[in-house]
């Protein structure tokens, strides 16, 4: 049975580009970039050249780019680096856990926390963002685009309300599900640190890179060797590093920048179908300020485990929300905030699009979605 991938937003496969750019460092200039000989020369040059890549798509300095083990990593490095008791951080209901958790944490040793709401299509109100601002905040969180709703949240915006203010706030986005889609230029973003990651992107699994505007102090997480600046030691990992700076590199590539029109098309007519042949159907999320490949919907009747194994069955691989929540049994935080019941939050299903979809796995999905929700319903007892 041929697979059909459709959960992009979990991982990407290497694109073979990036594969080609990593090889050689695993075995032929596999120096230790700590090492002042050539082969840790070589090693360390390699480095060099993929932070001035990700320097480039960021619209930043080569020292503002810290390379991490991943964006979870870097995510946590933002908000434990800049925070101590008593300070105040702002952020939203429908962040990824790699926030959310770390915010919790802070929470129990004496630091405040405001998790924005969002309304029905997941947006947050730059309004609530400016009203929930006092005198000891320090940090706003916010991500660039939800990784299960696809939901688009106004950065630049956020980030314009921030830079008029006379105390400085420091701003955070994660962009891990925003890198293959949309402008990631952190002066037009009026971002202070942003998170990126590289099987998001079609790159290796275990590497991150947090952007750190400089001037910003931040207490490492990790000690030891004092890599990348002191900010995050460990030897570095080449060849993921050397991946992430391909992978970044290729998503500015003309032919990449097409694909995103063909994958929104996908998009467009997979939510149109679906809330068609599927009763009792709707969409989560903004209909509008939406990742191009994000597809979330709520199906009455058909528990979304359930689903995802039923269509796994039938050889297509799907969701019901973040790859990194999928052990747990609570409902997504993400549906729930936008208002849906537990039951409905339970019977989400999140299809994800990527560089590799093609229109004859869009037709076999559609065929198949309607007879695996009919097998479900009849189960369930559903009518």
């Amino acid at each position: 049975m041929p697979k059909i991938y459709l959960d992009y937003a979990s991982t990407t496969p290497v694109d073979p580009k990036v594969m080609e750019a990593m090889k050689t460092y695993f075995k032929k200039d596999f120096g230790n970039p700590s090492s002042i000989h050539s082969f840790g020369q070589k090693a360390i040059a390699a480095i060099d050249d993929a932070r001035q890549k990700v320097a480039s798509f960021l619209g930043c300095e080569l020292d503002e780019v810290i390379f991490t083990g991943s964006a979870t990593e870097a995510n946590n490095l933002a908000i434990f680096g800049l925070i101590k008791k008593g300070d105040h951080i702002i952020t939203t209901q429908i962040e990824h856990h790699a926030i959310l958790e770390p915010c919790q944490k802070l929470e129990k040793e004496g630091v405040e926390v405001t998790y924005l709401p969002v309304d029905k299509d997941g947006l947050v109100k730059v309004s609530d963002v400016e009203k929930a601002i006092k005198l000891n905040t320090i940090l706003v969180s916010i991500m660039y685009a939800n990784n299960e709703i696809g939901t688009i949240q106004p950065i630049a915006e956020i980030g314009e309300l921030l830079k008029a203010r006379k105390n400085k706030i420091y701003f955070h986005t994660d962009a891990v599900q925003a890198a293959n889609y949309l402008d990631c230029d952190v002066k037009k973003l009026g971002v202070d640190l942003l998170t990126l990651s590289g099987h998001k992107i079609y790159g290796p699994k275990g590497v991150g890179a947090l952007f750190v505007k400089k001037g910003i102090l931040l207490n490492p997480l990790i000690y030891g060797g004092g890599q990348e600046q002191g900010r995050r030691s460990g030897t570095e990992n080449v060849p993921a590093i050397v991946g992430l700076g391909a992978a970044i590199e290729e998503t500015q590539n003309p032919k990449i920048k097409i694909n995103i029109i063909r994958i929104r098309q996908f998009r467009d007519k997979l939510i149109k179908t679906i809330l068609k042949i599927v009763s009792d159907s709707k969409l989560n999320g903004s209909p509008i300020q939406r990742l191009p490949n994000n597809i979330n919907v709520t199906i009455d009747g058909a528990e979304g485990e359930a689903m995802v194994i039923a269509l796994d069955q039938k050889g297509i691989a799907v969701s019901t929300g973040s790859a990194c929540s999928a052990k747990s049994l609570e409902p997504s935080h993400v549906l729930l905030a936008l208002g849906l019941s537990h039951e409905e939050a339970h019977g989400s299903l999140r299809i994800t699009l990527g560089r590799y979809t093609t229109q004859e796995e869009i037709t076999k999905f559609l065929k198949v979605l309607p007879q695996v929700i009919q097998r479900l319903r009849q189960i369930s007892g559903y009518k």
